[in-house]
């Protein structure tokens, strides 16, 4: 026994000292850790060693938030604020949030978006408010360019109605406008700057859209409108946002090279507008938003097909006149001619929001607003469209949530009915299911939320301004003097 014994204490001599030496060895990293973080700005230490802790949640995270909307995995960095107090940057996919400064033990204050962090720095000209919130009839103080957006009641409105589908250019001068706002939390995905010199794009606050809707006639003895005046005094900038098709017939001609925020190419020649260099933006829905959980499921859905809108269009729109006439006698469709007048926006929103598909077919130009209506109702769009191009599509796959239809396919008697009753109720729940997920990035709000509209937006000028800068460079190639 005691030989025994003997042997089992030696044989455990060597198991002891190794969790000894695995233990102190964690003890000086958590040690060291501890003193890396407090490691103040004028520490030998690089302060990009001190960027470097990455702690990824996407466990804890990947669960359906209150609202229902699946949440991302966010990151933390963990560095040292100018002041050498300890920084958490937080951040997800979807964009940068401000950085939250500890200043004691539980005891947090925000600081404004870090423009050496943000995905893109962005130069805003100071245009007079004749091009922007004038238009909305906003009066600032003598030499006042813009308008406080600290607290949502100082901020002019934009006007209701069929003009507010096209009001991209008014939320992304919001948002810019408060990203030099500490006080308004939002995504630091974009940020304002001083100095052109620093800028990746130059942003041109011009609100095309409501310029064109509000001013576009010649008024009494005027013999340009101020549509095409204001317009002209446009020169040369790199990102214009003429969401409206007709908002920039004038000036566009002169703007080739610039980067637009477009709603489609219905009215571009390529050489003008073409997806390698500019933006597709959503239009802004016009029904209101069904949140996740009031959503209606399959079986409380009676309506199988939705469309509601003008039926007579011209040029590519013209299918809908063929399909008005092939579906509007057919059981479960819902195929009628509305407008926003009498209450027609709240009923086409009751509508949807009871109908399992919905037809988002091209109207005068490619794009339509009722896709983002469906979106919003959670509907099933059916896109026939055959040269449509879509938002954000590049990170985002339509077809988990959306059905496309050929226009050729679509005007075949019988068709579009045969093909959407094909649709098995699991097909049909798990594009439901994506809807409710992706909403949000359809949604226009200020201040702006991580992968709303407004940061799906610069998040996507971001990505374009690596492929627009290689182009200038290539055209840059023989336009300098050549030195042997």
């Amino acid at each position: 026994m005691l030989k025994m014994s003997s042997v089992s204490e030696k044989s455990l001599l060597p198991s002891r000292l190794l969790s000894c030496l695995i233990a102190f060895s964690m003890f000086l990293f958590i040690s060291a850790s501890l003193s890396l973080v407090q490691l103040s700005h004028t520490s030998l230490t690089p302060k990009s060693v001190l960027q470097l802790i990455i702690a990824d949640n996407s466990k804890i995270n990947s669960e359906p938030d209150g609202k229902g909307y699946a949440q991302r995995s966010p990151l933390f960095k963990i560095g040292t604020s100018e002041k050498g107090k300890i920084a958490i940057q937080e951040g997800n996919s979807e964009g940068l949030y401000p950085r939250r400064v500890m200043d004691g033990p539980g005891i947090y204050r925000r600081e404004s978006c870090d423009k050496r962090q943000a995905l893109l720095r962005v130069y805003m000209y100071d245009l007079p408010p004749e091009f922007h919130f004038g238009l909305l009839g906003w009066r600032g103080d003598e030499n006042q360019t813009w308008p406080s957006v600290n607290g949502r009641s100082r901020i002019p409105s934009y006007p209701g109605g069929l003009n507010l589908q096209h009001s991209a250019e008014y939320w992304l001068t919001l948002d810019l406008l408060a990203s030099n706002t500490p006080s308004v939390v939002r995504p630091c995905s974009a940020v304002r700057v001083k100095n052109s010199s620093e800028a990746d794009v130059i942003f041109v606050p011009f609100f095309s859209s409501l310029s064109y809707n509000r001013h576009s006639k010649i008024q009494g003895k005027e013999n340009i409108s101020i549509n095409t005046m204001l317009q002209e005094k446009l020169v040369e900038f790199f990102l214009i946002v003429a969401h409206h098709p007709n908002s920039m017939l004038v000036a566009r001609e002169k703007l080739g090279a610039a980067m637009f925020v477009l709603a489609d190419f219905g009215r571009y020649p390529i050489e003008i507008a073409n997806i390698e260099k500019d933006v597709i933006a959503p239009y802004k829905h016009m029904v209101r938003a069904i949140p996740a959980a009031d959503s209606a499921p399959f079986d409380e859905r009676p309506t199988l097909v939705y469309f509601q809108g003008a039926i007579y269009r011209k040029d590519g729109g013209a299918i809908r006149q063929e399909l008005y006439y092939l579906l509007k006698d057919e059981k479960d469709v819902h195929f009628t001619f509305g407008s926003v007048q009498a209450n027609g926006i709240s009923q086409a929103g009751r509508g949807m929001a009871l109908s399992k598909f919905c037809l988002n077919i091209a109207g005068d130009t490619p794009s339509s607003n009722r896709l983002f209506d469906a979106i919003a109702s959670h509907c099933v769009p059916v896109i026939i469209s055959d040269e449509i191009e879509l938002p954000f599509e590049d990170v985002l796959d339509y077809s988990e949530f959306c059905l496309f239809i050929r226009s050729s396919d679509a005007v075949k008697k019988g068709y579009v009915l045969h093909f959407l009753r094909g649709i098995k109720r699991e097909k049909w729940v798990k594009m439901w299911e994506r809807l409710k997920e992706i909403s949000r990035h359809f949604e226009y709000q200020y201040p702006s939320q991580p992968g709303d509209a407004v940061d799906m937006i610069w998040q996507t000028v971001s990505r374009k301004k690596t492929s627009t800068r290689l182009n200038v460079h290539r055209k840059n190639r023989y336009s300098r003097p050549q030195f042997l």
